[in-house]
């Protein structure tokens, strides 16, 4: 499915968290948690979120990002459930890891790193988070402190080396 990325603006905010409440059963709240809320707008005023729209018009997912060379992060990750497996999270990847390195791609000694699922975490498996972004080229690393909902987390990296085969 072809999808439209942009820079998210505050005009977009009302879409990305009408993403995040479709994903609150996962990660815990965000929708009018002032944390989440202030993360989002520090991140758009950063020019460090984008947002992803299908084809018609229809939200298809948005992404939290940072850092600078030799560590970037990937802070959070949604993609619509009426889109997952058509390629809107590897088209959101893949704007990401052109933003964070201007368009040249990791380079040797660079990561990009983000905390998802732990491997027990019933979301690891029903979101297709871990298997997503193991087909990015991104191996599982060291835990992480469990999420606000008590469930298990996990680093994922990925080395410098080109986005791999998969749909996300």
């Amino acid at each position: 499915m072809p999808v439209r990325v942009e820079v998210a603006t505050e005009a977009d905010v009302p879409v990305i968290l009408g993403l995040a409440g479709e994903v609150e059963h996962w990660f815990g709240p965000m929708v009018g948690h002032p944390g989440f809320q202030r993360a989002l707008d520090d991140h758009i005023a950063g020019q460090r979120a984008f947002v992803a729209f299908g084809p018609g018009g229809e939200p298809a997912g948005a992404v939290l990002f940072g850092g600078a060379p030799p560590r970037f992060a990937v802070h959070w990750l949604v993609v619509a459930d009426h889109v997952r497996g058509q390629g809107a999270g590897r088209t959101l990847m893949s704007a990401v890891i052109e933003r964070l390195t201007d368009g040249a791609g990791l380079a040797e000694g660079e990561v990009v790193e983000v905390v998802t699922f732990g491997p027990d975490h019933p979301g690891a498996v029903d979101s297709g988070a871990r298997v997503f972004y193991e087909r990015l080229g991104f191996v599982p690393a060291e835990p992480a402190p469990d999420g606000p909902e008590g469930g298990s987390r996990q680093v994922f990296r990925l080395n410098a080396r080109p986005l791999n085969g998969g749909r996300g």
